[in-house]
């Protein structure tokens, strides 16, 4: 693996438990966006081609599972997106997001918990950068899917390193054979940084909603 340029990222990716997670998201906080840019990162706004590609614009409510600092919620609203709505477990992360005015709804909650919207609530949700190691477990994947619609769709990414670790692949079949969900797209390894950190690849998913 090659040395990393983000103390932040380095701290995060080290994070053993919740607390240590949200206290370097905490630290981290003012200087994400600058640090993370300035890297190259790309995810909050490559993830609206997989969204836009899928989803009508008029389909409803959209949800950025792990919305973080609000990247991605002006990149929707700039697509036609109408109603988009965010989750994330740090305090200090939703602030910034709340800034962008590009989210109807922020709420505090904690992928793998029991997630505060009701059945079939969303038209699809849209996770990047959450799937990864130290972060959000596969298990979160069912309360998403909970609270989106059948007909619905499921947009995230996932951290090749922690895919057959973290269990995903389990899990998406779980859902499949379920008839929780149905396959429909699967990019190749991509860079989630243009320029920095060559060494973090992973793939997009797209499931529609049984």
């Amino acid at each position: 693996m090659s040395e990393r340029r983000s103390e932040g990222l380095e701290k995060v990716y080290a994070a053993q438990s919740g607390d240590e997670l949200a206290s370097a998201y905490s630290t981290w906080s003012t200087d994400y966006d600058r640090e993370n840019l300035s890297s190259g990162y790309c995810l909050p706004f490559m993830i609206s081609a997989w969204v836009s590609r899928h989803v009508p614009r008029d389909a409803g409510p959209l949800l950025d599972a792990g919305c973080g600092t609000g990247l991605s919620g002006p990149a929707m609203r700039a697509l036609g997106y109408p109603v988009v709505e965010g989750l994330d477990f740090s305090e200090e992360m939703l602030a910034l997001a709340a800034h962008r005015e590009a989210y109807d709804v922020l709420k505090r909650a904690t992928l793998g918990e029991t997630l505060p919207w009701p059945d079939d609530h969303f038209a699809a949700f849209f996770s990047t950068g959450v799937f990864t190691e130290g972060h959000a477990p596969a298990s979160g994947l069912y309360e998403l899917c909970r609270i989106t619609r059948p007909g619905g769709h499921a947009v995230f990414t996932v951290r090749d390193k922690v895919f057959d670790s973290g269990g995903f692949a389990g899990v998406f079949e779980r859902l499949s054979s379920r008839g929780i969900w149905t396959p429909v797209e699967e990019s190749p390894l991509f860079r989630a940084y243009a320029i920095d950190e060559p060494d973090v690849l992973l793939k997009a998913y797209v499931f529609r909603i049984c």
